[in-house]
């Protein structure tokens, strides 16, 4: 029997190719966060498509709902009077669509279910690349939140947080979910929309490069 390992899953491209690396190798249960995000409910929809594709039974399904980030705000992700700047490829300032702590808050729902359904692993398809100042997106982060796994859980949990694709480029990611024949079709990056992707956002700009240059064709719609 394969052990259990919980993958946070967006709905987005990074986090789809790595529930593809964990089902290589576990039973992936997934979690997804609604978090009061422009686009949540067609994440939502990529999310419920991906789990759908990988035949997750519901018992290893969380959909966790932390509206508060929504009404903190403080990101233009979250707070609609915030522009969603288009891509700033050579800005060393933190972009606006940077949610404050988000994604400690997102790894703590995903080490508390591990610790209860008995996980191995905690799964994140954080990427340094697509981190211009995100500060939560870089390896030490991630190794600094492992020590707070082993002093926060009982003697007896043995959970680690994996970060598969921190060092890869955005198009190394495609041609891996390629090779793992992931779903890329079904999932969603843009930072705006909900129908069709606007292609300028940060997010959008590093996706359309990425199939580019792993010359591949990306079948989702763009305005």
């Amino acid at each position: 029997m394969k052990d259990i390992a919980v993958v946070l899953v967006s709905g987005g491209m990074d986090s789809c190719v790595t529930a593809a690396i964990v089902n290589e190798h576990y039973q992936p249960a997934l979690l997804h966060v609604n978090y009061g995000q422009r686009t949540e409910s067609r994440e939502l929809k990529a999310f419920r498509d991906i789990a759908s594709f990988y035949n997750i039974p519901e018992e290893r399904i969380l959909i966790s709902n932390i509206d508060y980030l929504g009404k903190i705000g403080g990101s233009s992700l979250t707070d609609l009077s915030i522009n969603v700047q288009d891509a700033q490829l050579h800005s060393k300032e933190i972009p606006t669509s940077y949610v404050p702590f988000r994604n400690t808050l997102f790894l703590t729902v995903a080490v508390s279910w591990g610790e209860v359904i008995r996980a191995k692993k905690v799964f994140i398809g954080a990427v340094e690349q697509d981190s211009p100042g995100y500060p939560d997106c870089m390896p030490i982060y991630y190794e600094t939140f492992n020590k707070l796994i082993k002093v926060g859980t009982k003697p007896n949990t043995c959970i680690e947080v994996e970060t598969p694709l921190i060092h890869k480029s955005k198009s190394e990611i495609v041609k891996i979910g390629g090779s793992l024949k992931a779903p890329l079709h079904l999932t969603w990056s843009c930072y705006k929309n909900t129908d069709k992707a606007c292609g300028l956002c940060h997010s959008c700009f590093l996706r359309l490069k990425a199939f580019k240059e792993a010359g591949v064709n990306d079948l989702i719609a763009y305005v």
